[in-house]
């Protein structure tokens, strides 16, 4: 697999850091990966699957959000809409280089957030979701104790992944205006939704109702023994290479 690092402007004008993992020999199709809450692109298990994609021919754009990994900006100004506008803004980019992404992958968060996005980026044909909750929301249980303190003072700090994150409550607010369903059941595009039945984290019943609210062409694949992050490597190659097989009908 070859790679290339990359920089683009997101959404808040920071430069955002991003990597596009390709395949050896020629490109059938390009994707945008989103990646889990307070992650980055850098997850091994994202590396993974980017790296099974590039072995059936797909290259993918993966990218930190802003104020996460390695791209600028600060996290606290960030928020679920501006995770969307990122994501339109790497597709923008893929689009200046003649890459427009056909596939739109989230996993955890990011999952919700390709939802959203893929209203707003014309060339996609199919996303993905794994272990995506079925709504924004879910993510408050993180900082559930610091949630008054927050709505108070209007900030904390608070531990997430044991690393010190300042939320505010603009963060709270944008997730109580996030309304998943109609965008689920408006999507207007084939759907994949990858979960691990023993997903501790976003427990399987989201992907349920995900999967429920979506009209056809739509598909499950469980994910087996996967714990949330797809440590396993076994299970996040398993869950990449499905995918490019599972995409290939809707790209042609």
């Amino acid at each position: 697999m070859k790679s290339e690092k990359i920089t683009f402007k997101g959404a808040l004008g920071e430069k955002l850091s991003g990597r596009i993992d390709m395949p050896e020999g020629e490109s059938r199709a390009c994707a945008l990966f989103a990646h889990c809450f307070t992650c980055s692109k850098n997850l091994r298990a994202v590396g993974n699957i980017t790296s099974a994609l590039a072995e059936k021919g797909i290259e993918t754009l993966r990218f930190d959000f802003t104020g996460l990994g390695e791209s600028a900006g600060d996290f606290a100004d960030t928020n679920f809409s501006s995770n969307i506008d990122d994501l339109v803004a790497a597709a923008n980019y893929l689009k200046s280089r003649n890459m427009s992404p056909s596939i739109l992958i989230g996993h955890s968060l990011g999952g919700a957030a390709v939802l959203q996005a893929a209203h707003k980026i014309g060339s996609s044909k199919a996303v993905v979701t794994i272990g995506a909750p079925s709504e924004p929301k879910h993510v408050e249980k993180h900082f559930e104790s610091h949630k008054q303190e927050i709505e108070e003072k209007g900030e904390a700090v608070v531990k997430l992944a044991g690393r010190p994150f300042k939320v505010k409550k603009q963060f709270l607010d944008d997730l109580e205006e996030s309304r998943m369903d109609s965008v689920i059941e408006s999507l207007d595009k084939a759907l994949l939704v990858m979960h691990a039945p023993l997903d501790d984290t976003v427990a399987i019943d989201n992907a349920a109702h995900i999967y429920k609210k979506a009209k056809h062409p739509k598909s499950f694949i469980s994910l087996h023994e996967a714990d949330h992050l797809l440590m396993d490597e076994t299970y996040s190659r398993y869950a990449g290479a499905l995918i490019a097989e599972w995409a290939e009908i809707y790209l042609n």
